[in-house]
């Protein structure tokens, strides 16, 4: 076929053609995103959101997502005396009157700095909701994707570090939400396995940085018409982050994700496994301006033989969480930087037939460390078996709002989505004011 033939063609028929198109890059690519502005009628739809402002406790998070649902009763909110403790006992801590699982030594002598939350409740009982719920403040619907806290992060208060991502999750789990309805640029950076590090990030056997180079040119080039016929939003995200790639490749901060620069004796006090060297890993990144680090451990889903494996889940959770919090506070980063400890819900205080737990959304725990808020502090109580909250319900919203708070984010500042429908950072939670020191 001739060159002025593929032209004619390529022109025939090119307003109806361009037309249909850009209807559909406006409808998949979620390029109705509005400027977040302030009207009567938006604030209207979240008039019970927090209007409190506050200038942030924290730059920076940790966020360790205990995936699966952890048992509260035989971590952080230990009974005694009663049928439902199970053989788990509590023990002391470094911090007066607050008492945690004996599965938990290590990070047991760091609970001065924490705040323990021993009445999260949550209305998600199932994994897929749960994780969904936990990590939006949203409940999962098939019409929207919401934003995770990391992503409402990049939208507020963009910046951080010149060359590395500002949201990093290191993991394997393919449910985040990530960005949601934002631009794609305001994605997390995902990296499978921390000991890997970044992949294709050098250039390959035999290619030289001109002949890259000129690859990039062409390839330009090549998007040139569909960028100048599409000026959307997610149009110039995606570009932006090839863009953001290009530098990252090129940039001296990527050493960040080689591990082996540690000493050795601290990678083996972090634990020698993918979580452990994902909190070693997050330390880098914020000592090099990364705001907001996700690291994952699942394994808390204990329907069977609660008491043989969550044991192993916390000796796991015990050197990474300990090493980090010490690690932080030798580099005077802890005050700084606040670390969540999170799961989608509890698990039952009643053991089944199997000697295990199974999903229990109506109480459980989750922990917080350095970051503004109290040391030796708890939070919120359940009765004497573990199954009801008595005191100081924290619903999902609220505890996401706290660390929103912790951030300093405008909780009640309304985002559209695509769809033109208003959005604040945690739904209408109220932070926890009393958590924070």
């Amino acid at each position: 076929m001739s060159t002025a033939l593929q032209s004619q063609l390529h022109r025939s028929g090119e307003q109806s053609r361009r037309q249909f198109v850009a209807r559909t890059a406006s409808t998949m690519l979620g390029v109705g995103l509005l400027p977040n502005i302030f009207s009567t009628k938006a604030t209207a739809a979240f008039e019970d959101a927090s209007k409190l402002k506050q200038i942030a406790t924290a730059k920076n998070v940790i966020y360790l997502y205990m995936s699966g649902g952890q048992s509260h009763m035989d971590t952080w909110d230990p009974k005694v005396g009663v049928e439902t403790a199970g053989p788990t006992k509590p023990i002391k801590t470094s911090a007066d009157g607050v008492r945690i699982s004996e599965y938990l030594p290590l990070t047991a002598m760091q609970m001065h700095h924490a705040t323990v939350i021993n009445s999260v409740s949550s209305t998600q009982g199932a994994h897929e909701q749960g994780n969904y719920f936990m990590h939006t403040s949203y409940t999962l619907r098939g019409t929207i994707r919401h934003p995770a806290m990391g992503a409402w992060l990049n939208v507020f208060q963009p910046g951080g570090s010149t060359t590395l991502p500002n949201y990093v999750y290191v993991g394997n789990d393919s449910r985040h939400p990530g960005a949601g309805f934002f631009p794609a640029s305001q994605s997390p950076l995902f990296v499978n396995n921390p000991e890997n590090g970044i992949k294709n990030v050098k250039l390959q056997p035999g290619l030289t940085e001109d002949k890259f180079q000129k690859r990039m040119a062409f390839a330009d080039t090549l998007d040139a018409d569909f960028r100048a016929t599409y000026p959307q939003r997610n149009v110039k995200a995606y570009t932006d982050m090839y863009d953001h790639a290009m530098t990252m490749m090129k940039s001296e901060d990527l050493k960040a994700f080689d591990l082996t620069e540690e000493n050795e004796d601290l990678r083996k006090a972090y634990g020698k496994d993918s979580f452990g060297q994902g909190c070693l890993l997050a330390r880098r990144l914020v000592e090099r301006g990364v705001r907001f680090v996700e690291v994952s451990l699942g394994g808390w889903d204990t329907h069977t033989a609660n008491f043989v494996k969550v044991p192993e889940q916390c000796d796991i959770l015990d050197r990474g969480l300990s090493s980090l919090i010490a690690d932080l506070s030798a580099r005077g980063l802890l005050d700084e930087t606040l670390i969540v400890v999170a799961s989608e819900f509890g698990r039952t205080p009643t053991i089944n037939q199997n000697v295990g737990r199974d999903h229990y959304p109506s109480a459980f725990s989750s922990v917080l460390f350095g970051g503004g808020v109290k040391g030796g502090y708890t939070y919120g109580k359940t009765d004497k078996e573990g199954r009801e909250v008595v005191e100081n319900k924290v619903l999902i919203p609220d505890l996401n709002a706290t660390i929103g708070y912790a951030l300093g984010l405008p909780l009640n500042q309304v985002v559209y989505s695509p769809s033109k429908r208003p959005f604040v950072v945690a739904d209408k939670g109220v932070p926890i004011l009393d958590v924070f020191a």
